[in-house]
């Protein structure tokens, strides 16, 4: 094994790991937006007050509990299983032929959106409870209280978090091969079945995925840094109180002229 054979194979082989390599970035990408809708939306009905009692306190304790089914059946199974069952076993037992493109969607999605609530219920329990006493105090409801005050907190607190689930997307659509998805997994097997040369392809299948994730770890990075602001960004502060001190003394210098 030399460099050169690895070069040569992704040089002779270049639109069929270009395909992959962009069926699994449509895949991540989609699946990881629509999985972190997908948790929000289960992670703000998981954390709606009980009432004391009611046909409201019974219809919520249901849907929690359906949720908790879901959230356990798809964090306890490997998505592998999960690809097989909801793309093969629906097709047994109803008949029913879905793209293997939108099924690959639909199962990252489901999956990704089973870790997401966690994440946002969590995201969502760890802001200070004053905030929504504060919220109920001007008359909003929970639903108010979560698109105002909460979920743009939240958002910026699981981020670092979503941009893993997104990692782990990028490298786990391999096991979508299985349904014969032509991600980058299966288009690198494909190149490996002719030539024969399992390991240098597999490296030149590695160092692609080694780019997406890195290139995609420092985009979030840089939108973190975005959102967190200027470092010396002070919200209850004034002009005076975001100065550096040197541009402090060269005020006090004008004035003083």
């Amino acid at each position: 094994m030399t460099l050169e054979t690895i070069f040569d194979i992704a040089v002779s082989n270049w639109p069929m790991f270009l395909r992959g390599a962009l069926s699994t970035l449509q895949i991540s990408i989609i699946s990881t937006i629509l999985g972190t809708i997908l948790g929000l939306v289960i992670g703000i009905i998981r954390t709606i007050p009980q009432p004391e009692r009611g046909m409201k306190k019974i219809f919520l304790k249901i849907v929690n509990g359906l949720m908790s089914v879901y959230i356990e059946v798809f964090r306890g199974t490997p998505m592998i299983v999960q690809a097989m069952i909801i793309y093969y076993g629906v097709a047994n037992t109803y008949g029913i032929d879905m793209d293997r493109t939108f099924a690959a969607i639909l199962i990252v999605t489901i999956n990704t959106g089973a870790y997401m609530s966690e994440i946002v219920r969590g995201g969502i329990l760890s802001i200070d409870k004053g905030q929504y006493e504060a919220a109920q105090s001007i008359g909003m409801t929970h639903f108010q209280t979560m698109m105002n005050v909460v979920l743009p907190q939240v958002v910026r607190n699981i981020l670092p978090a979503t941009g893993n689930e997104f990692v782990i997307n990028i490298k786990d659509t391999s096991v979508l091969n299985v349904i014969s998805v032509t991600e980058l997994f299966f288009a690198t097997k494909s190149v490996a079945g002719v030539n024969y040369m399992y390991m240098e392809t597999f490296i030149v299948a590695a160092m692609i995925y080694l780019v997406m994730t890195f290139s995609v770890t420092r985009i979030l990075r840089f939108i973190e840094r975005k959102m967190d602001g200027p470092e010396n960004y002070n919200l209850t502060g004034n002009q005076m109180q975001v100065l550096k001190p040197e541009d402090l003394a060269h005020k006090s210098e004008a004035r003083g002229n």
